[in-house]
């Protein structure tokens, strides 16, 4: 039998209709990754404010996929999530807050518990959790007690996680915190850390810092002492922390982020007074050694930093001059070399003041920046065999007004593993 033209397209309307009816019904998507940020852009109870967005997974490029929410308090400065993409922690400085967000399955997130810090310490910068699931670490820019710039230094402390809710702070002695101190001559410098990393296998942890004591741009140093510092600590039995021998260990002058690769051999930290990069291998004690050939040149002012998951590149925001840096790692030495694009040209660029970066953990096929003067991310997509990368589709995309962190979590069944 043959049929006339009007009963086959009718016939062909019917198929793209159920066709989509399945796909709809089945959650089958083209999003492969959710990207959240956080801006510092107020509502009108002064609080920050989270967005999300759905990862194209054929272009990278982003889309909103639910409205923003209330990050939990002024100032959102650090969001991290969970080993297993679960879990979601925001650190707001203007409160002292760390809070926790349920990560659910459309991206929408649902407010779980709140740490107002105290005893810990004040007014978080940075934080880290270790792979396990087992601790989240906060660093604050004052210890107890304290809140005044330049009078007193900054802290470590630990938090246990129960399916990825926060517990109580882990006891050093009569202490809810490691303090970051120089050694004798200098122990009374004022130490502002910068960034924290927890060592893949979870046996150690590193907090970059700098002396402001003696790095203090347009006000009078008071020490001699070397400006930039890693602080290395190992973990023992309960989580309780311990200094690495010889810890810390000279970082240039003013680090302001760092990294490590999955493979537990190497360390990295950027410098944002000296405009470098500078390179570790990690000993079997958690001390640390330079590699002899660095450090290497960044960008000017680099801000963040980290390793992709499989430890073959390392991507580097360079605040003042609106770019990302790229570079391929040398597995036997850890060494990193600059990747060049086909066109020959080692520039990257993004929108204004590009402040955090995170790779997609799905395929780590893409890499973003959040840009707090541009208020927008930047993506770009990377190239598996060399590193170089290239912006994505519609890139920049915009955000809120200020964005400071960003964070990125699998949809689906996509999960790079190591």
């Amino acid at each position: 039998m043959k049929l006339s033209k009007l009963s086959r397209n009718a016939i062909m309307a019917s198929l793209a209709l159920a066709t989509a009816l399945f796909f709809t019904a089945c959650n089958i998507t083209r999003t492969i990754d959710y990207v959240y940020v956080s801006a510092a852009q107020p509502l009108s109870n002064g609080d920050g404010q989270i967005q999300a967005f759905g990862v194209d997974q054929l272009t990278g490029a982003l889309r909103p996929t639910v409205n923003p929410i209330d990050s939990g308090g002024p100032m959102p400065i650090s969001m991290i999530t969970s080993s297993n993409f679960q879990d979601l922690y925001v650190a707001n400085q203007g409160n002292s807050t760390i809070v926790h967000f349920a990560i659910n399955n459309d991206s929408s997130l649902t407010q779980k518990d709140v740490v107002s810090l105290a005893s810990e310490g004040n007014t978080p910068l940075a934080m880290a959790t270790n792979q396990a699931g087992t601790y989240l670490y906060v660093i604050t820019a004052y210890e107890p007690g304290c809140n005044t710039p330049n009078t007193c230094s900054g802290a470590l402390s630990v938090f246990p996680l129960n399916n990825g809710a926060i517990g109580t702070p882990l006891a050093n002695g009569g202490l809810n915190y490691w303090p970051l101190n120089l050694p004798s001559p200098f122990a009374s410098d004022v130490i502002v850390p910068t960034g924290v990393n927890v060592l893949f296998n979870g046996s150690g942890v590193l907090v970059s810092a700098y002396d402001q004591s003696s790095y203090n741009p347009g006000g009078h140093p008071t020490s001699k002492a070397n400006a930039g510092w890693v602080f290395s600590f190992n973990v023992g039995s309960g989580g309780t922390l311990s200094a690495a021998p010889s810890s810390p260990f000279i970082a240039g002058v003013k680090p302001s982020g760092i990294s490590s690769d999955p493979g537990n051999r190497f360390v990295y930290v950027t410098d944002f007074a000296s405009n470098q990069l500078i390179a570790y291998s990690i000993q079997s004690n958690n001390s640390l050694y330079f590699l002899i050939n660095g450090p290497f040149k960044t960008g000017y002012e680099p801000s963040s930093i980290v390793v992709d998951p499989r430890g073959l590149y390392i991507y580097v925001t360079n605040s003042l001059d609106n770019s990302v840096s790229a570079y391929a790692i040398s597995l036997p030495t850890g060494t990193p070399s600059t990747a060049v694009n086909p066109s020959g040209s080692t520039t990257n660029s993004t929108d204004t003041d590009p402040v955090a970066l995170v790779i997609d953990p799905s395929l780590a096929r893409n890499v973003y920046t959040a840009n707090y003067i541009g208020n927008s991310v930047s993506g770009f997509l990377i190239n598996a065999d060399t590193g170089t990368i290239s912006p994505n589709q519609a890139s920049p995309y915009p955000t809120l007004n200020n964005p400071t962190a960003i964070a990125s979590v699998p949809h689906g069944n996509y999960v790079l593993t190591n």
